[in-house]
């Protein structure tokens, strides 16, 4: 089973400490060895995004930042695993490596399975 995990957490984190980006490269590494994780990534401040929406009938482009959203997707990880305790267990360390490693981080992992059919 494929799931996407989206990273979340609010832009007024701050810059993230150098030992959360060694932690996940070393969560990186473990993962592909074990094939894991399919692919993941981290993403640009929202500065750099876009929203393209539609409402009401028109389709309206706004270009970042996401002042007004509470929590941004920060980066994001397909990971392929047997079970939705196994996803779960992913997740958790995720977080886990954000406690360890950046003292007042708020954030979340959503975990969304990918339909496949």
């Amino acid at each position: 089973m494929r799931y996407m995990c989206l990273m979340k957490s609010s832009e007024t984190n701050g810059e993230t400490p150098p030992a959360v980006y060694a932690a996940m490269a070393e969560y990186d590494r473990w993962g592909r060895a074990t094939g894991v994780l399919v692919d993941s990534h981290g993403l640009l401040p929202s500065e750099a995004g876009m929203i393209v929406s539609l409402v009401d009938g028109s389709i309206k482009a706004v270009d970042g930042p996401f002042t007004e959203a509470k929590e941004l997707v920060g980066g994001y990880a397909v990971i392929d695993v047997r079970s939705r305790d196994e996803a779960l267990e992913l997740g958790r360390r995720l977080m886990q490596i954000h406690k360890d490693h950046w003292p007042g981080f708020v954030g979340s992992v959503e975990i969304r399975q990918i339909a496949e059919f």
